[in-house]
């Protein structure tokens, strides 16, 4: 309706425009020898005309001297009975030279044609225009039922398992299903099935989409690809239709892979939600579950799907028979994430002098996605300082910049909030430092990052998927080591610390409700749930009585009490090492590892333990 509205109104103002174009042409434009029918009366009785030429109701006057004028008479009315009108009587027009010609030429039949066509011609418009519309309406909605499925060209951006950094055993499960595809034989003549389903499950930003683009450079079938949120609409039924419409389309092309990426979006248990057995999303996973299970022995058509929630799909779509394989794509260890930049770094300048092997340890955590961020941020930094090459140091400040987001030097801070900043870091660091269990200090600074005044980075020797209960004390005990520091030095607190508390207070809750290191013995406590309502919420339920709440609840102010008591240790005996730190600080602004740590030599710090 907006468009054709739109075509409406530029319909009518290109009618105005040939209106003021043509009525330019056809109106008289007033000459110096116009003269009105009073006029040429006057001068016809003074006997100053010699002739006049009659072309429609346009008169063309010849003068005595030489000279000639216009004029112009009246609609249906003769010259004669014009002029007599005004007393120039027949006889005096005797001695006068009158021709009568017809109007001829361009200017003669626009003003013919243009009355009578011009409206037929813009109405014509208008109504092509609508039934254009009404034509397109009706081609979608004989479209709507079908999926927007797209077949994947392998000649654009192609990629293969030999671009896709670490992911061994997931490259191993789809390389399997690659050669299933390219030599089925092999695997049948030994009695083995074509896997339904492939799920790809991990966290955002680990390479599920890659490396379904990478099965794809890989096998020479075609290859379609389309987003769960496409197929879900308004209309229930829309989503099954589209369903049966892709997947009738991969069956065509078989051999073939169909990717489904974030499945999720329809994949969701079923009866969870709102709207029932009846809801569209549920009918679009009905018939996904349908067509998946309905394959024949020699459909070879593999179903490739990816989610970051698997935790939330439905049962049905996870049994035998649907998505046979899961494969699980986990955060790159130090190894893969060193090869997951030179991937990234390939076609960026980088000094000779670069080690992605040192980036690579200041970056445990970071998914695929972040690294690829971490070296286009790198890249940005040196363009910014007009340099062409990227140095260490732009990899290491677009570390800092993914981790806390970028720096504010330009935010005016007083000197007192300054040194109260300082010494907070001062005190993390000291607490980090001091402590036999802690990761070691790889920088300090008290520059602002993104919401952070300042910042203590440190970071693990070695990868590690899990942690003690001696790790999480000391990580609680840094944690209040930057409030210590406050209360030691200026004996008061401030809002500085209000997010280390935050995440203190959840630390020590999890260690007495979630991993059964309190005195409370081996229980969890609390069911969380996730609802989904106007959102994403999650609820706890209460599973334990009130006075095991009580309990829970000493024990979590057990675990802050003790992590105070040790930091309060720290700062009170080591009072002058935290001193030079802050100091430091303030003249600096930021310390790098090896600067810290020859800072403390002379206080010759030894490593404690703490003990619950």
């Amino acid at each position: 309706m907006k468009i054709l509205y739109k075509n409406f109104l530029w319909a009518i103002i290109t009618f105005l425009v040939l209106a003021m174009l043509f009525s330019g042409l056809l109106v008289n434009q007033e000459l110096a020898g116009t003269l009105s029918l009073s006029e040429t009366a006057e001068k016809i009785k003074n006997g100053e005309v010699a002739s006049i030429t009659i072309m429609g109701n346009n008169l063309e006057i010849g003068l005595k001297d030489g000279g000639s004028a216009r004029a112009k008479k009246e609609d249906e009315a003769s010259l004669t009975e014009t002029l007599e009108n005004y007393g120039v009587y027949p006889e005096i027009l005797q001695g006068i030279s009158i021709e009568v010609k017809e109007e001829s030429g361009f200017r003669f039949w626009l003003g013919i044609l243009i009355p009578a066509l011009l409206p037929i011609i813009i109405i014509g418009a208008i109504f092509w225009m609508i039934f254009r519309q009404a034509k397109t309406g009706a081609s979608q909605v004989f479209s709507f039922g079908k999926s927007n499925i797209r077949l994947f060209a392998p000649h654009k951006d192609r990629i293969t398992f030999k671009d896709v950094a670490g992911l061994k055993e997931a490259k191993q499960e789809l390389e399997e299903v690659v050669d299933f595809l390219k030599n089925p034989k092999k695997f049948l003549d030994l009695g083995a099935k074509i896997p339904r389903g492939v799920l790809l499950m991990g966290n955002p930003g680990t390479g599920k989409t890659m490396l379904a683009r990478a099965t794809a450079g890989e096998s020479n079938v075609p290859f379609f690809h389309i987003s769960a949120s496409e197929l879900v609409e308004m209309f229930v039924g829309v989503g099954a239709s589209r369903v049966r419409d892709a997947f009738q389309t991969a069956k065509k092309a078989a051999p073939s892979i169909l990717f489904i990426d974030e499945i999720d979006a329809v994949g969701r248990e079923r009866g969870a939600g709102l709207g029932g057995g009846h809801d569209e999303r549920e009918q679009t996973l009905n018939q996904i579950l349908v067509e998946m299970d309905g394959f024949e022995r020699d459909t070879r058509v593999v179903i490739v799907a990816a989610t970051n929630r698997p935790d939330i799909l439905d049962s049905a779509l996870l049994r035998p028979g649907r998505f046979d394989r899961r494969v699980v794509l986990d955060l790159p260890d130090i190894k893969d994430r060193e090869e997951i930049l030179k991937i990234h770094a390939k076609d960026k300048p980088l000094e000779k002098e670069v080690n992605l092997n040192k980036v690579a340890v200041r970056t445990p955590g970071f998914s695929g996605a972040d690294l690829a961020n971490l070296i286009n941020e790198s890249a940005i930094l040196a363009a910014r300082k007009n340099r062409k090459v990227i140095i260490q140091q732009d990899l290491y400040d677009s570390v800092e910049k993914v981790l806390l987001g970028p720096e504010r030097k330009s935010r005016v801070i007083s000197e007192r909030e300054k040194k109260i900043t300082a010494y907070h870091e001062a005190g993390h660091a000291l607490v980090t430092a001091s402590l036999k269990d802690a990761d070691p200090v790889h920088k300090i600074s008290i520059v602002a990052r993104g919401r952070a005044g300042g910042y203590t980075l440190k970071l693990p020797l070695e990868e590690a998927r899990l942690r003690s209960k001696k790790q999480f004390l000391a990580d609680l005990a840094i944690f209040l080591g930057g409030y210590t520091a406050e209360q030691e030095v200026f004996e008061d607190i401030s809002t500085g610390a209000s997010n280390d508390l935050k995440e203190a207070s959840h630390l020590a809750k999890s260690l007495v409700t979630k991993y059964g290191m309190s005195d409370l013995g081996p229980m969890t406590f609390g069911k969380a749930e996730e609802m989904i309502f106007l959102g994403r919420e999650i609820a706890v339920e209460k599973d334990y009585s009130e006075e095991v709440a009580a309990k829970i609840d000493k024990e979590v102010h057990k675990f802050i009490d003790l992590a105070h008591k040790t930091a309060q240790k720290i700062i009170g005996s080591r009072r002058k090492a935290l001193d030079a730190i802050a100091n430091e600080l303030v003249k600096k602004e930021t310390l790098e590892q090896e600067e810290f740590y020859n800072l403390l030599k002379p206080f010759n710090l030894k490593p404690l333990a703490i003990t619950a």
